[in-house]
């Protein structure tokens, strides 16, 4: 059994014990079994959806081979020279530039980019990106993040009925109850904390030197990933509720500002480009 299956798993259970614990604390046993009866509907969200989620909440669809040529000739070439099986293509509509994987394990993946990433990079730059993607799915990253995706959309969806809940016993007052405002509160960290153990800066630093190796071109990934960076501020993702949970899933954060970047977990662009300058530097001009 691969590491991270046995991690996923691990996430899913502690994320779940911190809710119902949560809710417990603000409202005894209704709040544990209202949070146990949503950390319930989480799992079987997961089996049932897990892997689709990201591809659902960024409108993306299947994308073939006669429709997209050099977008499939380019990931058969990675994924043949990583011995990798070739992942399912979709196309999100969507002019922020950025692309992502999903998928229980390599098999399973899929592999999506926006318009906006086809518009804004060369050849070079898009094959530096899509290796990255493809070195996500060789570790069994998909699987964790994909847990993540579901847990981080409850928790989302938390924080948009939390204060509606008549978890207080006062009918005195029509304030929010303030109690339910600390489970609100609450709630960010938890979010944020699920999302690093989800995703966490090494295994995105990895990600960037495996398709550096893959492709033996660093700058090309150090420039697509400027290029990310100043696309999302020209074109930010929507900060909805239902996009929340793939922000880090993507190559970049999708949200340069705002409440966005909780449900992100990568390291500065600034640091990622040091690291592949530094390995082109060590691997010289050849």
């Amino acid at each position: 059994m691969h590491v991270n299956v046995l991690r996923a798993a691990g996430l899913f259970a502690g994320t779940g014990v911190l809710l119902v614990g949560g809710g417990w604390l603000v409202a005894a046993s209704a709040g544990a079994q209202f949070c146990l009866v949503l950390v319930v509907c989480a799992g079987v969200l997961v089996y049932l959806f897990g892997e689709s989620l990201a591809l659902r909440v960024m409108r993306a669809r299947p994308v073939g081979e006669i429709e997209r040529p050099d977008l499939y000739r380019i990931v058969r070439e990675l994924a043949t020279a990583a011995r990798q099986p070739m992942p399912r293509l979709y196309l999100s509509p969507i002019p922020s530039p950025n692309a992502f994987a999903t998928g229980g394990s390599p098999r399973r993946a899929a592999l999506c980019c926006t318009t906006g990433l086809l518009r804004t990079l060369n050849e070079r730059e898009l094959r530096a990106v899509l290796a990255h993607e493809l070195a996500h799915i060789r570790a069994h990253d998909t699987l964790i993040s994909s847990v993540a995706s579901i847990l981080t959309a409850l928790i989302a969806a938390l924080t948009a009925v939390t204060l509606l809940l008549p978890l207080g016993e006062s009918e005195e007052t029509d304030m929010p109850n303030l109690l339910g405002g600390l489970m609100l509160a609450l709630l960010a960290p938890v979010a944020g904390a699920v999302v690093y153990c989800g995703v966490g800066r090494r295994r995105e630093f990895r990600a960037d030197e495996e398709a550096a190796r893959l492709t033996g071109d660093p700058m090309a990934l150090a420039r697509a990933l400027r290029k990310l960076e100043t696309g999302t501020r020209t074109h930010p993702l929507p900060q909805q509720r239902l996009l929340l949970p793939a922000a880090h899933l993507m190559t970049t954060n999708p949200f340069p500002v705002g409440a966005g970047r909780l449900f992100s977990a990568h390291p500065p662009v600034d640091e990622r480009v040091r690291r592949l300058r530094r390995l082109h530097g060590e691997w010289g001009p050849g």
